[in-house]
């Protein structure tokens, strides 16, 4: 019966190993990994553990070390200091629920995405110290509704908005830029409860006039920053004011027109419009054909009885000669008969008009002499 419950014992061992580093007592186990060249969070540790130091690796935090993060559901402290991260992605901490410290100074922090601290509703004491973070969304901070201490000490902060309550923050060692968009941040630290530490060696970066001035206590002008905001205010609605007089004038003049005889109604000004197009168009098309093609147009308007040729008779008279001479019934007919009485037939005689009169037609009498 011995046997069984040593094989269970190894097997409870092997399945919740402990390193040899983890100090375990009865309400804490404390894992010291420290300074052992860890590129990423051991999977060896105590799934129990309460206080993990990692301080002095190279971990990075991807996507492996927040599974195993996910794991140390009871870790109430967890030291990352002095490691190789550069990027806090979202939910990195989510499964942390029972953690009250988290320090992750002295990394390449450069970036901290919004949701990064998410599940951290514990957490009270937050070091971002020594980093390269430029940028800091206020909302991220404001979700860490137990968070007393904020240390940002030697980072790349120009400007910070606050929207929470701490008891104590460290801002020093940032090129803190004393302008309009410090003026936030100025009116939280005078008129909060919180404790600046090393007030004194929290100056201003910007302008160079007040280098040596804290940011508490610089002389921003609200004045100043009122009247900037003003000049906004009164140039946007005065942009506006244009265009919406300008659409008011249009209108009016839609109206107006409308209101005389022959206009057409409001809500088919297109339709005119269009009309109008088509007809300059049209216009314009014409003149252009008049303009290039003159013949063509005097041709089409202008068209007019042209005068018969000097030789067209001849000809005639050489068909008609022809006609005669091929037909049976009148062989027997001189030809100088039959040229004079075409030419008195077939005489023309140009009117006034610059018609051509047919004398042939016109008279009787010589219809019933031939």
């Amino acid at each position: 019966m011995k046997i069984p419950w040593l094989m269970i014992c190894i097997g409870a061992l092997f399945s919740n190993p402990v390193t040899t580093d983890c100090n375990i007592t009865s309400l804490s186990v404390t894992c010291e990994e420290s300074a052992k060249n860890y590129s990423s969070i051991p999977t060896s540790l105590s799934k129990n553990v309460t206080k993990l130091y990692l301080s002095n690796n190279n971990i990075t935090l991807n996507d492996t070390d927040k599974k195993v993060l996910h794991l140390f559901i009871n870790l109430r402290e967890l030291y990352l200091n002095e490691n190789a991260i550069s990027v806090l992605h979202n939910n990195t901490f989510c499964k942390l629920s029972k953690l009250t410290i988290l320090d992750i100074s002295s990394n390449y922090i450069s970036t901290i995405e919004q949701a990064a601290f998410k599940g951290l509703n514990q957490l009270s004491i937050l070091y971002l110290n020594h980093n390269k973070i430029s940028q800091l969304d206020s909302d991220t901070i404001a979700s860490l509704k137990n968070l007393m201490i904020l240390s940002l000490q030697d980072n790349l902060l120009k400007y910070f908005d606050v929207k929470a309550s701490f008891q104590l923050i460290t801002l020093n060692g940032n090129p803190w830029n004393c302008s309009c968009g410090l003026l936030s941040l100025q009116k939280w630290l005078n008129t909060s409860n919180v404790t600046m530490d090393h007030e004194n060696d929290t100056l201003c970066a910007y302008p160079d006039v007040w280098n040596k001035s804290s940011i508490k206590t610089a002389p921003i002008q609200r004045a100043d920053c009122d009247s900037k905001r003003g000049s906004i205010a009164i140039t946007t609605p005065s942009t506006s004011a244009i265009l919406t007089s300008s659409l008011n004038s249009s209108n009016n003049n839609i109206r107006s027109n409308a209101s005389h005889s022959g206009s057409p109604p409001l809500g088919k000004s297109w339709v005119f419009l269009l009309g109008v197009l088509v007809f300059v168009l049209s216009t314009s098309l014409l003149i252009f054909i008049v303009i290039k093609f003159p013949l063509w147009y005097l041709y089409l308007i202008s068209y007019n009885h042209r005068h018969l040729k000097d030789y067209e008779p001849e000809m005639h008279v050489n068909e008609f000669t022809t006609d005669l001479s091929t037909s049976p019934s009148i062989s027997n007919t001189n030809e100088q008969d039959f040229i004079a009485v075409f030419e008195q037939t077939h005489t023309f005689i140009l009117d006034e008009d610059g018609f051509i009169e047919d004398r042939y037609i016109d008279d009787p009498g010589l219809t019933e002499e031939v």
